[in-house]
């Protein structure tokens, strides 16, 4: 008998396959809610048609990839001899290949109805990529692994090559970018999540629709994305890391990339990854909880000199009630000193009194997880600081007379520095730290009666040596802190630097950074703007506002207002004083007279 027929009863689909006299499947078909699939084996060749895609992989290798709903082909001329899938990373950016060069060799073999493996085995590591299809949506799954008996690996890649290069790669880099893979703003450049790939999705835009790879992580799995690789420029590389220590590692794998074609822009995949984002973290709770003001806020000020008459100013142009105000020299102690002493100055009480009795957000300045060493709770705290994955040095910062010197590797240095303004990075995932921070916070916000802050740098969380403390990494950590300080007192509306898919969750608002620019404005920024990705993404729990540099004193500044603007952020300016708001440039005006409308 050459047919027979596989019933799966649970989910009401029904797999067909066809065998072959030697009792190899030649074709397998699954239908789910009319939805048809199918995956033949050709050979090492695996064709794969769902309603929404077709699509061949060879050697790991995507080598055909064309969408049902417009008859484009992504993906073609891909040369599997020359082309190594699937790679092995380790420090430094080493990068070795898991293919059949130096004697190796590839396998494919089918293992269910809509499922395949291809097995690698080659002189420097082994590996397996898991391909499975998702009949109900149309998506092709892959899950790659690989493995050496060479310790110190960083992650495997797995990478797709032969991209059209007319297509335009929208993705969550500072806010938002839809730029072309050989675009020199983003040629072989490389984004580790959370803190630069801000969301685990690409999008491939063509001027019909196009496709999309995501992962459906909700584990704080650390993973990066690789854009071009050497004279490679339309490849996309899809990294998953192993958690910090690597030394001993051998291994890297476990996250699965979801391939599918759609039709219309960016914002058809960019939705259905909103959904996904909001049932797997439950984000509906978290809408609920947010306050209506925030809603209505129309300008910021970052960076707010704390002189009363500029509090006048704006009132007299801007309804209090729609103003965020973001105020960092407000301590007793200098601005990025002695931390997490939070002790407010006189001067600043009566500032943030008066904008509060006025109708204003005021929003001090704390911070999330930098502290100053000579601190005295850095006797607790110091076992905890960030260790670099890669170098296993103490991470954090220190300026003196405008250069950056990095953290003292000496204990005594690190501790009689205080005029060097030194900040090492304390783990968020210590719950004694989030005590200290939380305890601090607290009776500032008590003794000011805040109902809003600003705690500094929750976009740093990333893959560390030290990755695990209390079995929580820095990423999910730091999502603890920010609900932590949201949940203090009455309540507080939390604002804080960047915004990514996990520190959205607990955030009002992000001050957001331009792209590559977070002081000085790199050359073709102007190309970076006009995507609102994130903001689409996250804009319903966490509306973003600017960084630095907003005066609008020349055309640099009247950019960065504008780039801003092109991200969906709120109108935001810097300014020095009062004159600023009262007799205002051409671009303060302009942020003026929008929150005014």
């Amino acid at each position: 008998m050459h047919r027979r027929d596989f019933l799966k009863v649970a989910g009401g689909i029904v797999a067909l396959a066809n065998v072959s006299p030697s009792g190899v499947a030649a074709t397998n078909i699954a239908v789910s809610e009319n939805k048809i699939a199918t995956m033949r084996m050709e050979g090492q060749k695996i064709v794969i048609h769902t309603h929404t895609q077709s699509a061949v992989m060879e050697k790991g290798c995507l080598t055909s990839l064309i969408s049902k709903k417009t008859g484009e082909e992504f993906i073609k001329d891909v040369a599997v001899d020359k082309t190594a899938a699937l790679q092995l990373l380790y420090r430094g950016n080493e990068t070795v290949s898991i293919d059949e060069s130096k004697f190796g060799n590839i396998a494919t073999r089918q293992m269910a109805p809509l499922k395949a493996e291809i097995i690698f085995h080659s002189w420097d590591g082994d590996g397996v990529i898991a391909v499975s299809v998702e009949p109900e949506s149309g998506a092709i799954l892959i899950e790659p692994s690989a493995y050496s008996s060479r310790s110190g690996v960083l992650a495997c890649r797995w990478s797709l090559v032969g991209l059209r290069p007319d297509l335009e790669l929208v993705a969550p880099f500072f806010q938002g970018v839809k730029l072309k893979l050989d675009d020199a703003l983003i040629a072989n450049s490389h984004w580790d999540w959370p803190l630069y790939w801000e969301a685990g999705l690409a999008v491939l835009q063509s001027k019909k629709g196009g496709f999309w790879i995501h992962t459906r992580d909700d584990h704080y799995r650390y993973k990066a994305l690789q854009v071009g690789s050497g004279k490679q420029k339309n490849l996309l590389g899809f990294d998953t890391q192993a958690y910090g220590p690597i030394d001993d590692n051998l291994s890297a794998g476990g996250l699965v990339w979801r391939i599918n074609a759609f039709d219309g822009d960016w914002k058809v995949p960019a939705e259905q990854y909103r959904d996904w984002l909001w049932d797997a973290y439950n984000l509906r709770a978290e809408e609920q909880k947010r306050r209506d003001w925030a809603k209505d806020v129309k300008f910021a000020v970052s960076w707010c000199p704390g002189q009363g008459d500029i509090l006048d100013a704006i009132s007299k142009k801007v309804d209090p009630k729609h103003c965020l105000i973001h105020y960092p020299n407000w301590r007793t102690d200098p601005y990025d000193e002695n931390y997490p002493n939070y002790v407010a100055s006189e001067q600043a009480k009566a500032f943030i009194v008066k904008g509060i009795y006025m109708g204003f957000h005021m929003m001090p300045h704390f911070n999330a997880v930098d502290m100053d060493p000579s601190h005295p709770a850095y006797a607790y705290l110091r076992d905890f600081q960030y260790r670099g994955i890669e170098r296993k040095d103490l991470r954090g910062w220190s300026w003196y007379q405008g250069r950056g010197l990095g953290v003292p590797e000496s204990n005594a240095s690190r501790l009689n520095n205080r005029d060097k303004k030194v900040m090492v990075k304390v783990h968020p995932g210590l719950s004694m730290w989030r005590s200290i921070l939380g305890q601090n916070i607290l009776e500032a916000a008590t003794d000011l009666n805040l109902d809003t802050v600003f705690i500094d740098v929750t976009l740093v969380s990333h893959n560390l040596h030290n990755c695990f403390v209390e079995a929580t990494t820095p990423t999910e950590g730091m999502k603890k802190i920010i609900h932590h300080v949201a949940s203090l007192g009455k309540g507080l509306v939390v604002g804080g630097e960047g915004l990514n898919e996990i520190t959205m969750q607990g955030l009002s608002f992000a001050q957001a950074h331009l792209f590559k620019s977070w002081h000085t404005s790199i050359e073709g920024l102007e190309r970076a703007g006009g995507c609102k990705l994130n903001h689409f993404l996250f804009g319903r729990l966490c509306r973003t506002f600017g960084y630095a540099n907003l005066s609008g004193r020349n055309e640099d500044h009247a950019l960065r207002i504008k780039m801003h603007l092109e991200h969906g952020a709120i109108p935001t300016v810097t300014i020095r004083s009062a004159k600023d708001i009262e007799s205002p440039n051409p671009s303060v005006k302009q942020m003026l007279d929008m929150a005014a409308s």
